[in-house]
């Protein structure tokens, strides 16, 4: 048995004959230089003739779309990009609801709003959704689930893009959404190895450390992933993350090298993703040009690592041409051996093959299928399930224009990683429609709180890139120092409503009524306004501690 027949016809590619004859037949047709390119799965953003003409001369496995509104220019380019492959592409995307969804897709919630609703049905239709309509836009390949165990409050990174901090909840609702996924065909990707949420800062700046050690890994963070391979999830991120007590356990002597990112540690994704845990699908690095990654050593010696350390993809690159480059130097000084890179190739193809790309790789995307009315209804139901109520001591709600006419809001406005910062929220103009007279708050305002009914912090910061930190900010918030330091809710009734992250608590503790929401979009900023006016009840449930273990936050 070769290579291909002993990787492809196990788990999770599955392949029958015909799928790997033609793993086997593309691969013997390409050249080396092919297969480098072929390493590569590449960013794209925009639209037309030009953006076929870039991805089609890098000839990579696939593209990351990141999509704007314009359906048809999108889909259009889609198709073009199809028309021109002689390899079909994997062609992926971050299948995370809320602002992470299709910009012309179902409104759906996000992770941890799939984790207050807790339902793992729920979970497993809003992934079937998002499936369908990716699928129907050409998207067949989704870097989800997130398995991270938002363990640590502060980090910045996990929050509304996981799915909390208790492991069998995240089982339970990872499981539903590699289910839901793959069975659509679009392949699910477990995220991000060997385990975020313990850290409080942000790969995108640092390489971030999992400070367990390898027996409690084992039972967090090592059955999770046991469980999504069990499942038969079709990859696994490998990221910026190091392990030092695993990489300790086989060498006390290790020093720096015990924080090595996992993308370029053999250890990690060699040993125990492939070795121990048995996992035989594709292995993708996270983004390439992340500083998690490039603070660790010059890209000349790292992006070959990469590969030679088990990845069988390389995400994301700054400079195409240059590191396609990099990976041929290696390769002509024996860093990296042809052997390693035909086996990357025979997984990449695979997944192309088990994705019924060797068959339907140039079918153009099927747009009808793209908004479906009774997906969107479905998905309001799961939405209006998601506000929770974490507490309200003072007995504000149900708000009411009668008894809180006169509405002061501040707000950051939406501020997502992709979208810039302080889009406009519809929450205020949806209680302006409800009776109640809004002021919103603007930098500069001398504003006295005690001069209206009622006064709303609404925060829409939902998981940042490269943020470092989400905290509640006051000065920025009210305008200065002296606005920041004022604490009127023992004369005004006050609630912050966080249709993001979880935790503002750790900066108000005393803040007397908090409901989060956890996701920016329309449908629950809707929900939520139901919500608090008493015509729906709160159904969440916490995915996370929103009290941060302060022992005041409660009261």
């Amino acid at each position: 048995m070769d290579a291909i027949d002993r990787i492809l016809s196990a788990r999770p590619f599955n392949l029958d004959e015909t799928g790997r004859d033609w793993v086997r037949s593309t691969l013997g047709a390409m050249d080396r230089a092919a297969k480098v390119r072929q390493l590569f799965v590449h960013i794209c953003f925009g639209t037309g003739p030009e953006v076929v003409e870039r991805i089609t001369a890098l000839a990579p496995a696939g593209i990351t779309k990141f999509f704007g509104p314009d359906a048809k220019a999108e889909l259009d380019t889609l198709d073009a990009l199809r028309a021109a492959a002689p390899i079909p592409y994997l062609v992926s995307a971050d299948l995370e609801g809320s602002r992470m969804s299709l910009p012309f897709g179902t409104e759906v919630p996000n992770p941890l709003a799939l984790a207050a609703v807790d339902d793992v049905q729920a979970s497993a239709t809003i992934a079937r959704i998002m499936a369908e309509e990716a699928r129907a836009a050409g998207v067949n390949w989704s870097f989800t689930p997130v398995l991270d165990i938002n363990a640590l409050f502060r980090s910045p990174i996990v929050a509304t893009r996981g799915l909390g901090s208790d492991p069998a909840r995240i089982r339970a609702h990872a499981l539903a959404h590699i289910g839901g996924l793959q069975a659509q065909g679009v392949a699910a990707t477990a995220k991000h190895w060997p385990g975020e949420g313990h850290d409080d800062r942000d790969q995108h700046l640092v390489t971030t450390i999992n400070p367990l050690s390898v027996e409690d890994w084992r039972a967090t963070h090592g059955a999770l992933y046991r469980a999504a391979i069990e499942a038969g999830v079709m990859a696994v991120m490998s990221a910026h993350i190091a392990f030092p007590a695993y990489v300790l356990a086989h060498d006390p002597d290790a020093g720096i090298e015990a924080c090595r990112p996992a993308s370029v540690s053999p250890l990690l994704n060699q040993t125990l993703l492939r070795g121990e845990l048995g996992f035989n699908g594709v292995i993708v690095s996270d983004a390439t040009p992340m500083a998690g990654f490039g603070a660790w050593a010059h890209r000349d010696d790292m992006l070959p690592e990469v590969v030679s350390s088990g990845c069988d993809v390389i995400l994301f690159s700054d400079e195409p041409e240059a590191d396609i480059a990099r990976i041929e130097t290696a390769l002509d000084d024996g860093r990296l051996t042809l052997a390693r890179l035909d086996e990357a190739l025979i997984r990449i193809l695979g997944l192309k093959a088990a994705l019924g790309l060797h068959r339907t790789g140039r079918d153009p995307a099927d747009r009808a299928r793209l908004f479906n009315p009774a997906n969107a209804r479905i998905a309001e139901e799961v939405t209006a399930r998601a506000p929770t109520l974490v507490k309200d001591v003072q007995g504000i709600l149900p708000l009411s224009p009668d008894r809180h006419r006169r509405v002061l809001v501040y707000s950051t406005g939406i501020v997502t990683p992709l979208h810039g910062e302080g889009q406009a929220m519809i929450f205020p103009n949806l209680l302006r429609a409800e009776g109640f007279e809004v002021t919103e708050h603007r930098p500069g305002d001398r504003t006295d709180q005690r001069d209206f009914d009622l006064v709303l912090f609404l925060m829409g910061e939902e998981t940042l890139l490269t943020r470092g930190r989400i905290f509640l900010d006051w000065n920025r918030l009210t305008g200065g120092m002296f606005g920041a330091m004022q604490r009127h809710w023992h004369e005004v009734p006050t609630a912050l409503i966080s249709f993001g992250y979880p935790y503002y608590l750790y900066d108000a503790p005393r803040m007397p009524c908090v409901v989060n929401a956890y996701a920016t979009m329309d449908t629950m900023q809707r929900a939520t306004l139901d919500c608090l006016l008493g015509r729906k009840p709160f159904h969440g449930t916490n995915p996370v501690d929103p009290f941060c273990n302060l022992p005041d936050a409660r009261f």
